[in-house]
């Protein structure tokens, strides 16, 4: 497990951290795949000092051929990131509204860009208020940072790579997306419904529940009866590499810190008509 121990942190743990002379950076990046930015969830209350950053347009970059949620350009990303006083080798806590996806591409992403002492706050800003923890609505001015953005910190999928990974017997591609949508029986964002060629079908709320990770032997045991092999490749999408960011943070926290991420993800695959795609039940492998 290690590498595992310093991915998630609960409320009271972090409320004594802040008190600290030198308290971790908190970043809110609470979002609604559906909705409005969280900027104005973070206006009516945040942890004291947070940050908001906003996933769609900080965080990742512009939606297009590459997806709804592309990786982001590593010159934004740093400007961002230093905004919000992000600093080099310095803790970061992220938070969001509780599901724990956002705050979990947010964390993928971070890492991703080269900076590791990131940390997930455990259910989100709802598990800070029901611990009876302050709040803030004050506009936080923090001391801009000096983080360097270097891409390359956690492995990547493209179409080609995911599709590859499918098809391969000894290693499985998790499609982490609801039963009827992986069947292609129902697609409410995307234009086309169904799954890559040769994905396992393991629905986010088996492994996670409202944003809060069982411990690390129920997600090996779980991962396990998915078909995750120790020594085989992995990797992981959803519809636009945020709900799998989450699924990477879990097999993370499962000891699988190679885990990859799609980040494309169906949005992507299905942007080029020339791609394969399959429906209906599990495949057999």
């Amino acid at each position: 497990m290690s590498g595992t121990d310093d991915l998630l942190v609960e409320a009271a743990e972090l409320a004594v951290e802040i008190g600290h002379d030198r308290p971790p950076v908190l970043l809110d990046v609470r979002w609604r795949l559906a909705g409005p930015p969280g900027r104005a969830d973070h206006a009516a209350g945040h942890l004291p000092g947070a940050v908001f950053v906003d996933l769609d347009t900080e965080l990742c970059g512009p939606p297009g051929p590459a997806g709804r949620h592309p990786l982001p350009d590593p010159a934004v990303l740093q400007v961002a990131l230093r905004r919000a006083g992000v600093r080099q080798g310095h803790p970061v806590v992220v938070y969001d509204g509780g599901d724990g996806m956002a705050a979990a591409r947010a964390w993928w992403t971070l890492r991703w860009a080269g900076h590791r002492p990131v940390r997930l706050l455990h259910g989100g800003f709802p598990a800070w208020v029901a611990a009876g923890l302050p709040v803030d609505t004050d506009v936080p001015v923090p001391t801009p940072g000096d983080v360097t953005v270097r891409p390359g910190g956690l492995p990547v999928l493209d179409a080609d790579a995911a599709a590859r990974l499918a098809a391969t017997d000894r290693a499985v591609l998790l499609d982490v997306r609801a039963a009827p949508r992986y069947r292609g029986e129902t697609e409410p964002i995307d234009p086309v419904a169904g799954h890559v060629p040769g994905a396992t079908n393991l629905p986010a709320p088996e492994y996670v529940t409202e944003g809060r990770f069982p411990a690390a032997a129920a997600l090996r045991d779980r991962f396990t009866a998915a078909g995750v092999t120790d020594g085989w490749p992995v990797g992981a999408y959803c519809g636009s590499g945020v709900t799998a960011a989450q699924t990477v943070l879990a097999l993370h926290l499962a000891g699988r810190t190679d885990a990859a991420l799609y980040v494309g993800s169906w949005s992507d695959w299905v942007a080029d008509p020339d791609r394969p795609v399959a429906t209906g039940a599990q495949p057999g492998r």
